[in-house]
């Protein structure tokens, strides 16, 4: 059994949860590579990532490169004496530092490649409306998530669960498949598989566009949308009536199919309940958020305002 040396890539929560039972099984890690800090909010405070708050609790060594082309952060990458790198949501890598250890670099992906390549794997298979999804390891090369496969694993995903839900189902997951893939590296046991070059279901990089809800679609497809965009970062639509309008982000929705003669997107409201018309049933609204206030139930929110009957969203 060859003894590995690791340097570990990543920035978010996601990638916390993998190194911890990387650590726990006590392999040896050389540094924790991670987002240079910078400052968030209001008051601008400096902000670390999650790994690195992390790896500094844990005495292991980090490094922030801006650059990691730069020949001062690639000497001190070859200087770590590294076998092996392992990237769980971090950045593209040059080829200088992917190809740099012994045993290559790979990657951690929330999906199951070919299927769902990209920045948002876990939102777009709830978004999708799949019924399973999983993680994949695989050896870094050139383009992104098309190296060759180590392992997959696969997971069911609930009719009503969230793409917060999920993450943590598959942040479990997944540090199970990277242990289970350090021990194939380890013992020289990796019997790897060549993905398809055609084009598959993409995990898109999720932005103002494809966030907003469109009500004319099926109550289904809203649904998904909402749940896949929940907690972070949303599912929101704008809402009119009379002279005003906001910027509403929906949180907890169940769906309803049935047959009605509302315009989709007319916003029904009564004492303490919310619903929005899609092309074939309702929406209803449990939790949703207002600009400027925090997320607030259906009833919290009727409290304080009212709505007309010509209220609507689009």
């Amino acid at each position: 059994m060859e003894k590995l040396r690791i340097v570990f890539m990543g920035t978010p929560d996601f990638a916390v949860g993998i190194l911890d039972e990387i650590v726990k099984n006590n392999y040896e890690i050389a540094a924790v590579i991670t987002a240079p800090d910078k400052p968030a909010g209001r008051g601008q405070k400096i902000n670390q990532s999650a790994v690195k708050i992390y790896a500094e609790k844990n005495n292991l060594k980090v490094l922030q490169p801006t650059n990691l082309k730069s020949e001062d952060f690639l000497t001190e990458l070859q200087s770590l004496n590294a076998n092996l790198q392992i990237v769980v949501a971090f950045r593209m890598l040059p080829k200088a530092v992917w190809a740099m250890p012994k045993f290559g670099t790979f990657n951690l992906h929330a999906s199951l490649l070919p299927d769902y390549r990209g920045a948002a794997p876990i939102n777009w298979a709830i978004i999708n409306g799949e019924q399973k999804t999983g993680v994949t390891t695989f050896f870094i090369d050139e383009k992104i998530d098309t190296g060759a496969i180590i392992l997959k694993d696969e997971i069911n995903i609930l009719p009503n669960e969230t793409a917060g839900e999920l993450h943590d189902k598959l942040m479990v997951l997944g540090a199970t498949t990277v242990i289970k893939t350090l021990q194939l590296i380890a013992n020289n046991k990796v019997a790897t598989v060549t993905q398809p070059t055609e084009e598959t279901k993409t995990a898109y990089k999720l932005n103002r566009d494809n966030c907003k809800i469109n009500f004319n679609n099926t109550s289904l497809q809203v649904y998904n949308l909402i749940r896949g965009l929940n907690p972070y970062p949303s599912a929101y639509a704008i809402l009119h009536d009379e002279n005003n309008e906001w910027n509403v982000k929906f949180h907890d929705v169940n769906y309803v199919t049935e047959a009605h003669n509302f315009t989709p997107g007319s916003f029904i409201t009564s004492k303490k309940t919310i619903k929005v018309a899609t092309n074939n049933g309702f929406i209803e609204v449990l939790s949703l958020q207002f600009p400027g206030k925090k997320k607030m139930t259906a009833a919290e929110l009727l409290n304080g305002m009212q709505f007309s009957n010509k209220a609507i969203c689009n």
